[in-house]
């Protein structure tokens, strides 16, 4: 199945249990004629919550995702399958992988933990941010195409090329006509953070992450993530971007993604 049109109220479409129509609103920023996988990182932590629940009738909480993007995806339907690696009363560990045409495309490995009071030792030692009104708007479609930059509100304060502080926004739901947690729903942008503060211009160089990992100290709230982004690249075409995650109550999280660097010729 290929692309819902523009007027889609959701990045995804759900067919089945296991199958997910994209929308325009997932178009890619490298390519507009592939998925950016932001959407589909949230879709997957969807399904693992959706999973999770069916099983623990005290669900656990989602303490890290971690995720390896093995390929690009074309704008057509994708299935999602679940597979409990460790089960647990306190700790699981869950594998989901997302597949299209029967090809793995990201693989995602999920930590869920029991809640437990502490209160006590709680501290969060990460700088805060400006709240997003304290923060001037910008277009990222300045210098990305695609459908999911398009479907975003972007404020960034940035100090120069790979260092920045952005706040972002969708209105766009994740999964049309579904609810989604607030955690899948943010995970669902965290993926732009590589491209809001470029190293160098993406006409001139390619740096598309292989990867993305996310601790997450508690689930986030509102509708505004807030990323404190530092980006690095070494000589010899590795790169990092590293981003703390915030909402309007101050740090959540902690998430970096590893780059593959290298010029356009």
């Amino acid at each position: 199945m290929e692309a819902e049109g523009e007027g889609a109220q959701g990045y995804f479409r759900q067919i089945d249990a296991r199958t997910f129509v994209p929308t325009a609103h997932v178009g890619g920023a490298w390519n507009v004629a592939e998925q950016h996988v932001a959407p589909a990182i949230g879709l997957l932590v969807h399904a693992v919550e959706v999973d999770h629940r069916t099983r623990h009738p005290s669900p656990l909480q989602i303490a890290r995702l971690s995720y390896d993007i093995w390929g690009t995806i074309p704008m057509e339907a994708v299935t999602i399958d679940i597979n409990v690696l460790r089960p647990g009363r306190t700790i699981e560990l869950v594998e989901a992988r997302l597949c299209h045409d029967g090809r793995p495309a990201i693989v995602l490995r999920a930590w869920l933990t029991r809640a437990y009071d502490s209160h006590d030792v709680a501290a969060v030692n990460f700088a805060t941010m400006p709240p997003p009104d304290a923060i001037p708007a910008w277009n990222p479609s300045s210098i990305w195409a695609g459908g999911l930059i398009a479907s975003t509100q972007v404020r960034r304060q940035e100090e120069h090329p790979g260092r920045a502080r952005c706040w972002i926004r969708s209105h766009t739901a994740l999964i049309e006509q579904k609810d989604v947690s607030a955690t899948a729903r943010t995970m669902g942008l965290v993926d732009v953070a590589n491209g809001l503060t470029p190293l160098g211009s993406p006409q001139d160089i390619a740096f598309p992450n292989l990867d993305l990992t996310a601790h997450i100290l508690r689930a986030p709230i509102g509708e505004w993530l807030g990323l404190d982004i530092s980006v690095a690249s070494g000589a010899t075409g590795i790169g990092l971007t590293h981003s703390i995650m915030h909402d309007i109550d101050g740090p959540f999280g902690a998430m970096s993604q590893c780059l593959t660097v290298r010029p356009k010729t």
